[in-house]
């Protein structure tokens, strides 16, 4: 180099170069924006083919009783959720609570339990041939309302766990120095510092409690995703209504939860030991409220199954007798859940990548509405994103409408809705990636593309895995896209259990349940239980 030649900035360099392959990247951000976008695209122009039938469709009791029933049991699931997590949160965290540390693990695994299965052990506990056949069956609001909660609060209590190590002590020994009582420093110092981790949580068992099927149905409580399931087929505009108004819904519960700021700054390290609060003569009523929630939660289902694996069953054809039974029936459904469950996961985080990619290093308007529009698809229930895709593929041209009721749909159906999930981990990743590594090898004159392969792909890999593992997890736990997609004569342990239980056949229920639960209970530990307890 020449004296007095001036050394590239390769800062200046990364933002004008000229680089043909980021062109590409941005194309193929585009297309995924717009794949994406099809099926609320395709809702919104079916129902507004409808014209005058839309307004006809929602003035009905039809619609109007459900739209009600289903925000009444979201509601009302939110709530009591953010009570009892919060309240769970607090008791493990904050005070001398016994057993505090297994109390931590033990309360978040009801994560592991879909709705409907729950929902069927609880059906299936109470009244005649059951656990307790003494006590009445809980059908309806209350049933619905049961099962969710006992399900849904650790979408609360577990950011609410992690906030609550998290803040900074000093105010609160400030408070206690001053002389306020615990209820008061709670009420005026600890509550306002984690609202907004409370409201996140729980505007998420909000979309959980709207877009439930199976609960409800089970339940026979009549809900929106549970007349959009029955019209599906003969009544379109009912659907395409219905559709479109629960989409409408579910976004804009999303933009509010949106709106909320980040909670105040942690403590100067994060670390700091956090206050301590005594129980006294609240300890018994504690333990008695974390041993209820646990036991309804988590035990009882899984005593309900095993019970039933015990007793056995003499029904013909059940598949599954009890106790001494092969186990062969169950090869196929593991199977098709398996192949379908890796194959979202793989295409999920093949998709989202560039996406991930491009919004992380390259942010621009494309990047940000195609993140936006793979986020705001996620938030649709699975009903609704099944339900388009039907339509459109019902209705599709020439050789496309042989892609109803095949597998690479059913697939293409499970990365539209959790395509998210793995778009947000392999974000993260990539952020976390020092630019240095990219700016060394340019300097070396490596091309993008070889940068990319030799350099990052390494580097976030773990998070790209961690993702598609999320995606992997949703797929094995999801029912309705299942039912309305999935090819004739292939079957997965969650229609398994909803056909098994729907024919009675209760001995089958019981150990495709406990198989479910097991695969679903090894991948959420070390998925999501690990990461959140830092275990």
């Amino acid at each position: 180099m020449k004296a007095g030649s001036k050394v590239p900035d390769v800062r200046s360099t990364r933002r004008t170069g000229a680089n043909p392959y980021r062109w590409v990247l941005t194309f193929l951000v585009g297309l995924v924006g717009v794949v994406f976008l099809a099926p609320t695209g395709y809702l919104l122009a079916g129902t507004l083919s409808l014209g005058g039938e839309v307004w006809a469709t929602l003035a009905t009791s039809r619609t109007l009783r459900p739209l009600a029933n289903s925000v009444a049991i979201a509601t009302s699931v939110a709530l009591s959720c953010m009570v009892l997590g919060t309240t769970l949160a607090w008791l493990v965290a904050r005070t001398d609570l016994p057993g505090r540390r297994m109390w931590r693990v033990v309360l978040p695994l009801p994560l592991v339990i879909p709705s409907f299965v729950g929902a069927t052990a609880l059906l299936s506990a109470f009244g005649p041939g059951g656990l307790l056949p003494l006590v009445p069956r809980t059908e309806g609001f209350l049933g619905a309302f049961v099962v969710l909660t006992l399900l849904s609060y650790p979408f609360v209590y577990l950011p609410v766990l992690t906030r609550l190590h998290t803040t900074d002590p000093s105010l609160e020994e400030a408070a206690r120095l001053l002389g306020n009582k615990p209820v008061r420093i709670v009420a005026r110092v600890v509550l306002p510092r984690i609202r907004n981790t409370m409201a996140a949580g729980t505007m998420l068992v909000f979309l959980y409690g709207l877009s439930d099927f199976g609960a409800v149905s089970l339940m026979r409580y009549d809900t929106i995703t549970r007349a959009i399931y029955s019209a599906r087929l003969f009544d379109r505009s009912t659907s395409f209504t219905l559709g479109l108004v629960l989409a409408v819904l579910a976004l804009s519960v999303v933009a509010l939860e949106r709106s909320f700021g980040r909670d105040p700054r942690p403590g100067r390290s994060g670390g700091e030991e956090q206050v301590s609060y005594r129980l006294g003569a609240a300890v018994l009523p504690a333990m008695g409220l974390v041993i209820g929630v646990a036991g309804a939660g988590l035990v009882a289902p899984l005593g309900v199954f095993v019970f039933w694996v015990l007793r056995g069953s003499s029904t013909v054809g059940s598949g599954y007798a009890g106790i001494g039974e092969g186990l062969g029936f169950l090869l196929r459904p593991v199977v098709g859940s398996g192949l379908a469950a890796v194959a979202a996961a793989v295409c999920a985080a093949a998709v989202t990548l560039p996406v991930a990619y491009k919004a992380a290093r390259h942010r621009s308007r494309v990047s940000g509405l195609a993140a936006t529009t793979v986020t705001s698809l996620f938030a649709l229930p699975g009903l609704v994103v099944a339900l388009a895709i039907v339509f459109w593929a019902i209705r599709a041209p020439g050789p496309l409408a042989a892609l109803y009721q095949s597998f690479p749909l059913l697939v293409a159906a499970y990365v539209l809705h959790f395509g998210a999930q793995s778009m947000r981990a392999s974000r993260v990743a990539i952020a976390d990636v020092s630019r240095r590594y990219d700016d060394a090898a340019r300097t070396l004159g490596v091309k993008a593309y070889r940068r990319f392969f030799a350099v990052d792909l390494p580097l976030i890999l773990p998070g790209v895995v961690a993702g598609a593992g999320l995606v992997l997890l949703s797929t094995l736990k999801e029912l309705p896209a299942t039912l309305l997609l999935a090819p004739i004569g292939f079957d997965t342990l969650a229609t398994r259990i909803w056909n098994a239980a729907e024919d009675g056949f209760f001995a089958e229920v019981g150990i495709a349940s406990l198989v479910l639960i097991l695969l679903s209970g090894i991948l959420t530990w070390g998925l999501v239980l690990r990461r959140e307890l830092r275990l």
